[in-house]
């Protein structure tokens, strides 16, 4: 059996995983392949979700799964803070911008629990899943790296997910900002967040 310092150092290796064929760190220029694009999913209330409900918004999307040990819920608290920074700088910038949890575990990750899980991050964040089918559909999208992996000694049920870990900012336009690696502080994201949506980008 694992010890318990040894399941933790899985998940946190497992969890930090490159994002698949992209730049691993933020970038204000334009990027060389297309990242996001048209999706449908549920949110965490049941309800139907594409991307048009966020049309005119900026978005904060992260990829993960609930059951992470510690590499999704340091990058939600992240997201979570530097908005809240904002809004104590711009509440009318801040407001804009909608914080998005897409799980790459929809089987574990339902209903009330997945709900439950993201207002511990944001009071706004908005938690979406769907079927394994549409799932592969964003994440394939986003070009985000997602596999379930059992290491020795853990259950079947009780396994984890390998997958990117990075933020997307993506715009009104629905068109990729910039991204942000998983070690970004919420200090430097509030920063960019206020550049882009105060019109200081060039």
């Amino acid at each position: 059996m694992m010890t318990s310092f040894g399941r933790r150092l899985a998940g946190i290796l497992l969890c930090a995983g490159l994002l698949a064929g992209s730049p691993a760190a933020a970038k204000d220029s334009p990027f060389p392949f297309p990242i996001g694009g048209p999706f449908t999913l549920s949110d965490h209330a049941g309800k139907q979700v594409t991307d048009q409900n966020f049309c005119g918004r900026y978005m904060l999307i992260y990829f993960g799964y609930t059951y992470c040990p510690d590499i999704c819920p340091t990058n939600l608290q992240v997201m979570g803070t530097a908005l809240e920074s904002l809004g104590t700088k711009d509440a009318a910038a801040e407001a804009k911008v909608t914080p998005v949890f897409i799980t790459v575990d929809p089987k574990r990750d339902k209903g009330e629990f997945l709900k439950e899980y993201v207002a511990n991050f944001h009071p706004r964040m908005i938690g979406l899943r769907d079927d394994k089918a549409q799932t592969k559909a964003v994440t394939d999208a986003y070009r985000i790296h997602a596999m379930k992996v059992v290491p020795e000694g853990y259950e079947p049920e009780d396994y984890l997910v390998s997958h990117s870990s990075i933020i997307f900012l993506m715009g009104p336009d629905g068109n990729l900002v910039t991204l942000f690696p998983h070690d970004t502080t919420p200090e430097r994201m509030t920063a960019v967040l206020h550049k882009y949506l105060s019109g200081e980008a060039s």
